[in-house]
């Protein structure tokens, strides 16, 4: 096979992805970018109104866009998206983003609170693409899986954060992630996890309000927080031919806090 020219490489003309938690966010960011490099996209999340906005804005863009409601932190809501999904049109991409956080010291951290961390940022993940992988992936002999973990998954939260259920989903997210890629490497199915550092979002608006936006990021080399770009490059890489050899990895883009933090 000759070479690709590297604009070749990075096309996702043609290609067909799920994002969960896609209707803001890191995960309409990320929609952008596989919608940019040619994708159609397919969002999901819980609330229907946000779905709508988030399409409206994607084709505004000139992105194929549509949207499919669905709570992943059930079992029924995992696998009745992959069977809607699916409905449509085989996928080929899979970008599992859809998550919550919660705050508390760990002495009273509520265990129902940190069952329902895991259930949508573990196990939705497990049940999502067990369901997309079996159907889909497999038989087809190809996918791009892209889980979203986080710093907080790599290394532990500096002290004005208290999320233990948060940290410990993440780092399951990320030897998950291995363990897709380990397991399905032979069906051709490459699974990769990227780790955002500090991005304003709704979810982390409440900390950055309280801490400062200012002291957050003079705690990264690079002095900054992540903006509404900073995701697009290594999501284009990890579900394109351009990422092709590359599977079972975890990329922090966090302008270099983990560098620190020794994760």
């Amino acid at each position: 096979m000759s070479a690709r020219a590297l604009k070749q490489l990075f096309d996702l003309s043609g290609k067909r992805a799920l994002i969960t938690g896609g209707s803001r966010g890191l995960g309409l960011q990320m929609a952008h970018a596989l919608g940019e490099a040619g994708a159609s996209v397919v969002l999901s999340a819980r609330k229907q109104n946000e779905l709508d906005e988030a399409v409206k804005e994607l084709t505004a863009a000139g992105i194929k866009a549509s949207a499919i409601a669905a709570d992943c932190g059930t079992t029924e809501g995992a696998q009745g998206l992959a069977k809607a999904v699916l409905a449509e049109g085989p996928i080929d991409i899979l970008v599992n983003n859809a998550g919550a956080s919660w705050g508390a010291p760990l002495e009273d951290h509520p265990v129902e609170a940190y069952d329902k961390i895991m259930n949508l940022n573990v196990r939705g993940i497990f049940v999502l693409t067990q369901a997309i992988g079996k159907a889909c992936f497999i038989p087809r002999k190809s996918g791009a899986i892209i889980n979203v973990a986080s710093i907080a998954g790599i290394a532990a939260n500096p002290p004005y954060m208290k999320t233990a259920a948060y940290n410990t989903s993440k780092a399951a997210v990320i030897n998950l992630t291995r363990a897709m890629a380990s397991e399905w490497g032979a069906y051709g199915i490459r699974a990769n996890a990227i780790c955002p550092g500090f991005f304003p979002s709704k979810m982390t608006a409440g900390l950055i309000s309280a801490v400062g936006e200012e002291k957050m990021a003079s705690a990264a080399p690079l002095n900054r927080l992540g903006d509404d770009e900073d995701l697009k490059g290594l999501t284009v890489l990890f579900a394109s031919d351009a990422g092709k050899h590359i599977t079972g990895q975890w990329i922090a883009v966090d302008g270099g806090v983990s560098a620190i933090l020794g994760g």
